[in-house]
């Protein structure tokens, strides 16, 4: 079974233009009428909803960003009265009010399909035994992939993050055959299993479901040669509705995004302008389906291109290319913009280096200075000085090549940088400071 929905999946492009087209109309002429602050911003557009007669015209409407649902904390966007929102999800809120999400019944039974889906699609049936490492509560992760294992008859253990041992006690004695989790947590796993003696080549695992970070093909290779797995990249958004917005299939060239429920633009950070297909750029999502918080092209700041070539596996959704960093992760070191999914892919290719780094931005004067502080395993940091020191420049040759910019590298120990059971911090700008 490769498919939860093959009819909507490999809908001919034609039909699947039209019922695009149908419910964005339907979601402007809704969020018109229900919501005045999208009300406010059509009309400072100087756009109605009658003027949304073709997709090309969607790119008249005003983008939504994070500060919109900030702005309008907590219910201000909804489309429906509270009545009918059933389920409330919301953001950490550490850089200021958190962002709020709703849900009514529909939107949860649509989630529920679209994560069954995305897991059909790594490979996942009803016979599989799903562990969920996502945090449950007010972030999206835990409870969406849950209801999609739920809704194809696969066992669920609603693990959620953290007691790492324990959660490798319950691979092995429940027989996990799927992984969820973010893809640095993944990897902090095998440490573990490592230090207990467990080889996981005994265990039952035969696929992990990676996301809510950035990673790289490099942690990729690296978490299935040591887990000994197929690693596929999930994405989503509280935002727009959680996990299952896309998902990468068994030929792993690009993520599908579920076209039916949203339409995806890519445009230039900078100047909002549309890019052409296979262009990288930001995402901007509409979400088309979704009754208690419809949104209008909502700037994800996640960089990407999309890719509308035919795939293999016969879906013919548009696919998106694994997030290469989001814009508000990238830092800019003297006019060249840096990612740590770049640092990272250059650091796994490195024989003893561990998968864990911090990029460290200062300002020197009036010089900006990228230091990596790199973790090496322990037989090589006991190595002998001289060795270390070929390694340290090693690393930094590397980098240099690939960034083109001077780079200061530090070895540090095993174990000296923090590990995470969700998203992993990467950088410390201290230039804001």
């Amino acid at each position: 079974m490769i498919y939860w929905d093959q009819e909507k999946e490999c809908m001919p492009l034609e039909q699947l233009r039209e019922l695009q087209l149908r419910r964005l109309k339907e979601t402007v002429y809704r969020v018109y009428a229900f919501v005045p602050a999208y009300q406010k911003k059509m009309d400072e557009a100087g756009v109605k909803p009658d003027d949304i007669k073709t997709l090309d015209d969607l790119k008249k409407l005003p983008f939504t960003t994070k500060q919109d649902l900030r702005d309008n904390y907590p219910f201000g966007l909804f489309a429906v009265p509270m009545s009918e929102v059933v389920r409330i999800h919301s953001s950490s809120g550490t850089t200021g009010k958190p962002t709020v999400v709703g849900y009514t019944r529909k939107d949860i039974d649509i989630w529920a399909e679209l994560m069954a889906r995305a897991l059909i699609s790594a490979g996942a049936t009803r016979h599989s035994v799903i562990q969920n490492a996502y945090g449950y509560g007010l972030f999206t992760g835990g409870l969406g992939v849950h209801y999609g294992a739920e809704k194809i008859g696969a066992s669920v253990i609603p693990s959620s993050g953290g007691n790492t041992k324990r959660q490798i006690m319950l691979m092995q004695d429940f027989g996990t055959t799927i992984l969820t989790c973010t893809p640095s947590y993944a990897l902090f796993m095998y440490e573990v299993m490592k230090e207990m003696g467990i080889d996981p080549a005994d265990l039952k695992l035969k696929a992990g479901i990676f996301g809510a970070e950035p990673w790289s093909e490099n942690m990729r290779r690296e978490i299935e040669n040591n887990l000994k797995i197929d690693a596929y990249d999930i994405y989503g958004l509280s935002e727009i509705i959680g996990p299952g917005v896309a998902i990468e299939c068994s030929y792993k060239n690009g993520l599908h995004i579920a076209e039916d429920h949203f339409i995806a633009e890519i445009i230039d950070p900078e100047t909002g302008e549309v890019l052409e297909d296979g262009r990288q750029g930001e995402l901007v999502i509409t979400a088309i389906t979704k009754e208690a918080l419809p949104i209008i092209r909502y700037r994800t700041r996640d960089l990407t291109a999309l890719d509308r070539t035919p795939c293999a596996c016969g879906r013919t959704h548009v696919r998106m290319q694994k997030v290469l960093g989001r814009s508000d992760d990238m830092v800019i070191i003297r006019g060249v913009n840096v990612f740590p999914s770049m640092v990272e892919s250059v650091l796994l290719n490195i024989p003893g280096v561990e998968p864990y780094y911090l990029l460290v931005v200062d300002r020197r004067g009036n010089l900006d200075e990228l230091e990596v502080h790199v973790e090496v395993s322990e037989k090589i940091f006991s190595d002998e000085i001289r060795k270390l020191e070929e390694l340290e420049d090693l690393i930094r040759r590397e980098l240099e090549s690939a960034l083109g910019i001077g780079v200061k590298v530090r070895l540090v120990e095993p174990k000296s940088i923090e590990r995470s059971e969700g998203k992993a911090k990467r950088v410390i700008d201290r230039r804001k400071i």
